[in-house]
């Protein structure tokens, strides 16, 4: 059995804790991709001024990362 599906115990994980880590990842994924775009698209469809739309994308990046690590402690 791969190492990911067991938890410290070395039981394995249920499908719930699984199927969490798994929408954990994803939505890390969203919002680091999100921050990203905002970021980095200059024809943003809302308008915001280049440094509020810079400071915003850098949140949503920040605020990803800070769910990675709360999931990774939660393993």
């Amino acid at each position: 059995m791969p190492h990911y599906h067991k938890d410290n115990n070395g039981r394995q994980k249920s499908p719930t804790k699984r199927f969490l880590s798994i929408l954990g990842l994803f939505m890390f994924g969203f919002y680091l991709a999100l921050g990203l775009v905002i970021i980095f698209w200059k024809d943003f469809p809302l308008k915001l001024d280049s440094t509020y739309r810079v400071l915003f994308g850098l949140l949503l990046v920040v605020y990803s990362f800070f769910r990675f690590v709360r999931l990774w402690q939660n393993r």
